[in-house]
């Protein structure tokens, strides 16, 4: 099996995940690598191009079959199987390749199973429950020992097979070659097979940053702004997968051909414009390109004065679903201009500061963000999409201060803009967002902070921010599977944004899923190699891997960062290295002061000083800690689980269940 990166793929609906579970779990008891796809929500350049190396490599291809594969005509398991479809066909179909299992009494024949499958014999496995003697079978399969037409296992249920032909050795030999040959133009040629290799959701779009025509380069926030807010408008039509903000404007500049971008963003349309703006007049034009076919299907120019811009808004977005045959359930106008302004002032000041909070490189440099948010209100009071977004800034700031007394005043001004956003607009996602971030990291409510997320999930399903946060704030509260999931979700909508992997890294880290973690971090990495947390990140998850040296390098990388020094401590104690862990431990004290207790703690904890560790919990816990919202869930702290005054921190805490 050298050269295959797992030697059994198992393919299944996300509805039989707990069978194929099963059955990956028997066949890693025998010492057989599986890959199985736990993410549920897939999708996205990076995902299409793995699951197509790895059943170009894989020895064996194990569809999972049902009644849900039955009943279900779509489905990222449905390309799974027509990608090992096709690779029967290019290796002169070997029957040792496909090892259909089949759950329940679901027969082998129609138009829902590839015919490839119904040409071999499937097993029974009801429930996901797996003999020895289906195991042996594999193995012997893999081995080469057990004839290349896979026949059930002695005792193990089985359909008939419809032929029993094998393959002669010279054809396997011919067979190996053409798939090499098929894994060249499928996987690293994807143009080749472009109706077949992008399948991309139904309704799925990208809206890229349109180009500014006003012929001055200073209002490139207004054209950066409006295509976000017209991004954030299709978003609120549920019934459309829009790419997230910052994927969309990765190819902001760059001479990237629309199909490449579709395939990277995973989405089936993409619409582009221009913004010219003269005073408080704006004139919008706009097309909408099919992204499979390369058609143009709609295109629309719009002369409007700001102070309609709400309107204009919604016109779009409904004419946008209307061009892509979008059945709308819901009132658009009511979504799209909640919250929103008809003051054209009030407007750009607003876009001033969405720029500014997208252009950062620095916490100190929300300042400017936080003065144009201010500016947006004052011109109109009843802003509630500034105001929300103002709490949120400061919510960021906060968690960034230098000291404690600095954090709570972030956090209180924070608080009192997230509930006035409510009160201006009770239906507004971003501002329960705003108010769940300030109850998680300011007041420590974790109750209403589970509130906040869940009512802005459910009122913006579609938006990558609110699907981040919400699903790291679920894995911290141990609901591990909601959490991964929902990070998940947002990478799907938002692949190429650093956030994505880099908040998916940390729900899968919270779960102690630490080499998915690692992998996560070294996307992060690989988007933005500057940021330096996603360093120090990665060397807690080589450190919950038990691999000292890679964790090590990893946090050695930005010694300076405030992550790093608290990474080290931990890291070079484990190592024997006592004094250089007490001298990062003093690097940090001297950096941020009381405001890192809670870090001290886990430091503390890991050097097995369980007093000084408690001590320090109870201090963060007098200060109101950000960093107590880890406390439920943190590996770090698990030697002081079972002392009464970490219980009684934990009860003080009152984490929802």
């Amino acid at each position: 099996m050298s050269g295959i990166s797992h030697a059994v793929f198992l393919s299944y609906a996300s509805q039989d995940a707990e069978a194929a579970q099963k059955i990956c779990e028997a066949l890693r008891a025998a010492g057989i690598e599986v890959f199985l796809d736990q993410s549920e929500l897939r999708g996205g350049d990076a995902w299409d191009q793995k699951i197509r190396r790895e059943i170009q490599d894989c020895a064996l291809f194990i569809p999972v079959i049902s009644a849900n594969t039955a009943s279900r005509h779509e489905g990222y398991f449905r390309l799974e199987w027509d990608l090992a479809d096709q690779r029967t066909h290019m290796m002169a179909r070997n029957r040792a390749f496909i090892v259909p299992v089949c759950l329940d009494a679901t027969p082998d024949a129609g138009r829902d199973v590839p015919e490839s499958f119904q040409r071999v014999q499937w097993t029974r496995l009801p429930r996901g429950d797996t003999p020895p003697e289906f195991v042996r079978r594999i193995q012997q399969l893999l081995s080469g020992e057990a004839s290349s037409s896979p026949t059930a296992a002695r005792g193990v249920p089985a359909v008939a097979s419809r032929t029993s032909s094998r393959l002669k050795p010279a054809w396997v030999a011919v067979a190996v070659a053409l798939a090499a040959v098929a894994a060249y133009f499928i996987v690293e040629k994807p143009w080749v097979a472009k109706s077949v290799a992008f399948a991309p959701p139904q309704h799925s779009i990208a809206v890229l940053p349109f180009v500014n025509m006003s012929g001055d380069k200073e209002q490139e926030y207004f054209s950066d702004g409006l295509t976000e807010e017209l991004l954030n408008s299709l978003a609120q039509i549920n019934e459309l997968q829009v790419a997230g903000h910052t994927s969309a404007f990765s190819f902001k500049g760059k001479d990237t051909d629309i199909g490449t971008i579709a395939r990277k963003l995973n989405v089936g349309a993409v619409l582009e414009g221009s913004v010219r703006r003269s005073g408080n007049t704006v004139r919008i034009t706009m097309q909408l390109i099919n992204a499979v076919t390369g058609f143009h299907v709609w295109s629309h120019t719009y002369d409007r004065d700001l102070g309609d811009v709400l309107k204009l808004q919604t016109e779009i977005a409904t004419a946008v679903a209307g061009a892509l045959k979008v059945k709308l359930l819901e009132d658009v106008a009511a979504k799209v201009e909640l919250g929103g302004t008809r003051n054209p002032a009030a407007f750009d000041a607003y876009l001033r500061g969405a720029k500014a909070v997208s252009s950062i490189r620095d916490t100190k440099d929300l300042t400017a963000a936080i003065s144009a948010y201010t500016e947006a209100i004052r011109l109109d009071p009843n802003y509630a999409l500034a105001v929300a977004a103002r709490s949120l800034v400061l919510t960021g700031v906060a968690l960034e201060a230098e000291t404690a007394a600095a954090a709570r005043e972030g956090f209180d001004k924070a608080q009192a803009d997230a509930r006035q956003a409510l009160a201006l607009a009770p239906d507004l996602a971003q501002a329960h967002l705003a108010l769940a971030a300030v109850a998680e990291n300011g007041t420590l409510d974790f109750t209403q902070a589970s509130e906040a997320y869940e009512r802005a999930l459910a009122l913006a399903p579609g938006n990558a921010e609110v699907l981040r946060l919400s699903g790291v704030f679920e894995a911290l509260m141990g609901h591990f599977d909601a959490g991964v999931a929902a990070a998940r979700r947002a990478g799907v909508l938002d692949p190429l944004a650093r956030q994505s992997h880099s908040l998916l890294g940390r729900a899968l880290y919270v779960a102690r899923r630490y080499e998915e973690a690692v992998a996560a971090f070294a996307e992060v990495i690989s988007l933005a190699p500057d940021f330096k947390s996603a360093y120090a990140d990665r060397g807690l998850a080589y450190y919950g891997l038990g691999d000292l040296q890679r964790a090590r390098a990893s946090c050695e990388t930005s010694p300076d960062y405030w992550g790093s020094q608290w990474c080290l401590a931990v890291i070079y104690d484990k190592l024997g290295r006592h004094a250089d862990a007490e001298a990062e431990l003093a690097k940090l004290k001297a950096a941020v002061s009381d405001a890192g207790a809670y870090q001290y703690a886990t430091v503390y904890a890991q050097w097995g000083q369980r007093a000084k560790a408690l001590e320090w919990l109870e201090t963060a816990l007098r200060l109101r800690d950000p960093g107590l919202g880890n406390l439920k869930t943190d590996s770090l702290l698990d030697s002081l689980r079972q002392e009464p005054r970490f219980q009684a921190i934990e009860r003080e805490l009152k984490f929802p269940s």
